[in-house]
């Protein structure tokens, strides 16, 4: 077993976490003085931003992750505009403009209350916000217009686009400790597609250019995102806070070379107010954000069913570490959009407190695509729902008749799959569920590893549809006793302390394709009942 130090200003010994050490060191001597160690609230999240972004060490190829070099000209926002109860959209607009053509520049908001509509960034521009600087977007449609092309839940559209946008630029940065304010009541709140799923509302028969949702030739529109770039490379993101979102907040699409640090969201109580989305981008570094969110914090993307696979760009090459989710749905996800594939997530060193879920896995029968060698380790969750969940087939009011897992299906294009999982040294301080596995039949979870970690659960295992599953060297306090699965092949529980006022632990086995499940060195002894078909 291989471990990351922590910078020294982390390490912290964790009592309550010795004994289940000796389980590590048993199972590897050539670390056998080795502590694994967990972070804890102060460790992570906006308030322990380092100056510098440290060495990444990663189980696939990295990049070496900088903040893109820009002029250090600098053009304050009042050299320009002194009545700060004007608009001033096409005010920085034009300063954007101007000096990106001229090699670019750091354009300064001033403390103080400002008014905007859409900011479109350009080259080799950093919007920098002073500590006492607010920036608030307005609710009116006609301060985003006209369209611009963007990607809401992972399919192709025009549309308001985002607060701040970009397309097709290189070095953008948004830095300071100066807050966003999302868009006030007004159409563009209440003009917001809500009684229908974007499926069904979106003519994919379309060219995407023509797929025009402006609040005037349909009776609803998108709501624009907070902060998303698309088609951008050298994306920076430092030390602004996020709040009243219209709809989620930093949402990267097709961009390459990301970075967000230091950044803070609230959106509690706001439907798809998610946090941090990675929609089809490609090396990712998101670290010591703080995040209390309407619905997911860290969430992976990449496109959504057929106009996903026509995109067919990949999530690929993420690392999300120090942070923390707060409030929210989920406290990383994956999904529930998939098509292009999201592969080669690392995330480490996080906590996950009050959360829903805590590692969460979603995706459909119409999706497409999934999710492979994704990383987890050394992570803190008290949650209010289960630990680590997959929701592979989702509820009839979005997908129909596919949303039931029997009768199987016909493995088509659409038919996504997760596999090549490695979940590693948790701490669960609280959860429903340990783990829950909805997958789907005819394309299993596959190739999942959860081991040295130390869990307290009110409930065990439900787990349908897996195929290759070890859980080793755990220590689990749970009121539970019962263990279920169905169509479970090559299902392993080695070294699992079992803590409970239950005299005994049932392993219960249904289905047709349910083989080798085995139970070794479990304390108590887990009794396996005979295969239900």
């Amino acid at each position: 077993m291989s471990s990351i130090r922590f910078p020294l200003s982390c390490i912290t010994i964790i009592s309550s976490f010795f004994i289940l050490s000796n389980i590590f060191i048993s199972c590897n001597h050539k670390h056998k003085n080795e502590i694994i160690i967990i972070p804890k609230i102060k460790q992570v999240g906006k308030d322990a931003l380092p100056d510098s972004i440290a060495k990444i060490k990663a189980p696939f190829e990295i990049i070496n992750f900088k903040k893109p070099s820009i002029k250090q000209k600098r053009i304050l926002i009042t050299d320009h505009i002194h009545e700060k109860d004007s608009i001033l959209t096409p005010i920085i607009n034009n300063i954007i403009d101007s000096v990106s053509s001229n090699g670019g520049g750091i354009i300064v908001i001033t403390d103080g209350k400002w008014k905007s509509g859409r900011i479109i960034l350009k080259n080799n521009i950093e919007l920098h916000l002073n500590d006492s600087a607010e920036i608030h977007f307005t609710g009116n449609v006609e301060d985003y217009l006209p369209v611009v092309k963007t990607r809401i839940e992972g399919i192709e559209l025009m549309s308001l686009g985002a607060c701040i946008y970009a397309n097709s630029q290189k070095n953008i940065l948004i830095t300071g400790n100066g807050k966003l304010f999302g868009p006030s009541d007004g159409p563009v709140r209440s003009k917001m597609l809500t009684d229908n799923i974007i499926d069904n509302a979106v003519l994919l028969n379309k060219p995407v250019e023509k797929r025009i949702y402006d609040g005037k030739t349909t009776y609803f529109l998108f709501s624009p995102m907070f902060i998303s770039p698309i088609n951008c490379q050298n994306v920076y993101i430092e030390g602004v806070s996020l709040q009243n979102t219209a709809f989620w907040n930093i949402v990267p699409i097709y961009c390459k070379n990301v970075i967000i640090r230091g950044v803070s969201v609230n959106s509690v109580g706001i439907p798809r107010g998610d946090g941090v989305d990675i929609e089809s981008s490609k090396n990712v570094l998101i670290e010591y954000c703080t995040l209390s969110c309407g619905d997911d914090c860290f969430t992976m993307k990449a496109g959504r069913g057929t106009d996903g696979l026509r995109v067919n760009k990949p999530t690929e090459n993420v690392v999300v570490r120090y942070c923390l989710a707060k409030e929210g749905h989920g406290g990383i996800s994956c999904g529930s959009e998939t098509a292009g594939t999201i592969r080669n997530l690392y995330v480490h060193d996080c906590v996950f407190e009050n959360t829903g879920v805590g590692i969460r896995f979603k995706t459909r029968r119409s999706r497409g695509g999934g999710g492979e060698n994704l990383f987890y380790e050394r992570i803190r969750m008290n949650l209010r729902y289960s630990a680590i969940k997959w929701d592979m087939l989702g509820s009839v009011n979005s997908v129909g008749e596919l949303a039931h897992r029997l009768p199987e299906k016909e493995i088509n294009e659409l038919t996504p799959s997760y596999k090549n999982i490695s979940i590693n040294n948790l701490i669960i301080e609280n959860c429903d569920h340990f783990l829950k596995i909805f997958g789907i039949p005819e394309s299993p979870v596959e190739n999942l590893n959860i081991s040295n970690s130390e869990i307290i659960s009110k409930q065990f295992i439900i787990a349908n549809d897996v195929k290759n599953v070890k859980l080793h060297n755990l220590i689990i306090n749970t009121n539970d006793s019962i263990i279920n699965l169905t169509d479970c092949r090559d299902f392993y529980m080695e070294n699992i302390i079992i803590k409970t006022k239950a005299k005994n632990i049932y392993l219960k086995q249904y289905g047709s394709k349910s083989k080798n499940i085995n139970c070794l060195n479990c304390k108590p002894p887990i009794k396996q009942e005979p295969i239900k078909q």
